[in-house]
């Protein structure tokens, strides 16, 4: 990893931007290497990567990973995969959902982040924030239907719903994602991390 890169993520590692405001203090999760050619930007770290680190290491981890055909091997290694999230430190939990993801950390970090990779990249836009922020006015009316259209964004961007166990009744009603969003999915990370 060239010396530039460490020193990247090392000043993102030592960030105390919002700490006044993270109920568990601070542990930013990133994980990025420059020949990266497929990133994954996702909401914000949940209590159980906190705990541990290690970007979706839960069940939402699992899942994102089946969609995306990625075996952890592949999944964790930086040269192939960037995990950059919307906010990279666990925001604390709602009342039935954890909270945002902190609204400093995007623009803070992530221009800097995405130009020390390869400039041809796929970024998968994991979730209404991610979304929110990378398709600026592109989005369609709802995330069902930003999804249902992830063609009209590639080649660059590819925009999934979160991973999370409510996913479940929403592919349920949504079965078009299986058939035909999924299988798109995996062929364009395929291209993107070989």
């Amino acid at each position: 990893m060239p010396s530039s890169m460490k020193a990247l993520l090392a000043e993102v590692r030592a960030c105390q931007v919002c700490a006044a405001h993270l109920p568990h203090g601070p542990r930013p999760v990133v994980q990025l290497g420059a020949s990266a050619r497929l990133v994954i930007i996702g909401q914000a770290p949940g209590s159980k990567v906190h705990a541990s680190g290690v970007p979706w290491q839960d069940d939402s981890g699992d899942r994102l990973r089946d969609w995306t055909g990625l075996d952890a091997k592949a999944f964790y290694d930086p040269a192939r995969v960037a995990l950059v999230p919307m906010g990279f430190c666990y925001p604390g939990a709602g009342d039935n959902a954890d909270l945002p993801p902190r609204p400093e950390c995007a623009p803070l970090w992530h221009a800097r982040l995405l130009a020390a990779l390869a400039p041809s990249r796929l970024i998968l836009l994991v979730g209404i924030h991610a979304q929110g922020y990378y398709l600026k006015g592109q989005p369609k009316r709802t995330m069902t239907e930003t999804v249902r259209g992830f063609a009209d964004y590639l080649p660059s961007f590819f925009p999934l719903p979160h991973p999370s166990w409510r996913s479940t009744g929403w592919m349920r009603k949504n079965p078009w994602f299986a058939a035909k969003v999924l299988p798109r999915l995996r062929q364009a990370v395929r291209t993107a991390v070989t």
